[in-house]
């Protein structure tokens, strides 16, 4: 079998294509360990990163919760990370950032690709039960580093994951650096909302969730719990569980794994 097309990213199309957005500084490299843990050390050694991209054709050990690490062929993914100011949001707010990230991503596939992708609560990205993208945000206070991994030309053959699925493996052969701008300007106006408080927000949240209405099994550190019925979000994106005889608010850094449940006996 022929290997796939992958063209490299367009640095320039991609500064073109952000003017007006908060983005002020673009970088794409090569190959790098992780998108994420390069910002916050250039965030530790004094930059400024509050409005910087940075994408890798190639990443080695790309972060996840709970320090996994995955990989991919280089050129298959967009694999990037934005520098987000969180100055004047109260930091209960700061849990939205993964949720309204993952909102972005879903209304582009959905609007502009025509894939009906979901969210899964708290971070990733969905088509069927197969898993597209993964988002992973990390405090660098005042600056919160969102990073991004969505699978795009991956063959079965090249997936990281059993679980991962990617566009092409759905039928559609897409340009990265046109995906890669539409996802950064459609970052860029929900985090607009998210300053602003707009309502909503968590209603648009709510429409492209995999998670909410669902029975769900809430695995805890130490190998608690719990089992019920996701009812909602509260305003700082933390997930509403109803066991049958109460509700249970759980936040992102609170589980080690969110999972379907049988139904109940």
């Amino acid at each position: 079998m022929p290997a796939p097309d992958r063209p490299e990213l367009k640095p320039d199309d991609l500064r073109a294509a952000l003017a007006g957005t908060e983005w002020r500084r673009l970088d794409v490299v090569e190959e790098t360990g992780s998108t994420n843990a390069d910002l916050i050390a250039r965030a530790a050694a004094g930059e400024d990163i509050a409005g910087a991209v940075l994408l890798a054709e190639y990443q080695a050990a790309g972060r996840g919760r709970h320090g996994r690490t995955w990989s991919a062929a280089p050129r298959s993914q967009i694999s990037m990370s934005v520098g987000v100011d969180a100055t004047g949001v109260a930091p209960d707010r700061w849990g939205w950032l993964p949720l309204l990230t993952g909102l972005a991503v879903a209304r582009v596939l959905r609007e502009v690709y025509g894939v009906n992708a979901g969210v899964k609560w708290p971070n990733d990205i969905l088509v069927g039960t197969g898993k597209l993208a993964g988002i992973l945000a990390e405090v660098s206070a005042p600056v919160i580093v969102v990073g991004l991994g969505l699978n795009v030309s991956l063959a079965p053959d090249e997936l990281p994951d059993a679980n991962a699925v990617s566009l092409s493996m759905l039928g559609h052969a897409v340009d990265r650096t046109a995906l890669a701008s539409a996802v950064l300007r459609e970052i860029s106006m929900q985090l607009r909302r998210w300053r602003a408080g707009d309502e909503a927000l968590a209603a648009d949240y709510r429409g492209v969730s995999t998670t909410i209405g669902s029975r769900v099994r809430a695995i805890l550190p130490g190998d608690a719990e719990i089992i019920g019925v996701a009812t909602d979000i509260d305003d700082a994106g933390r997930l509403l569980i109803d066991d049958g005889t109460a509700t249970a608010t759980v936040s992102a850094g609170d589980i080690t794994h969110l999972r379907p449940a049988g139904p109940a006996e």
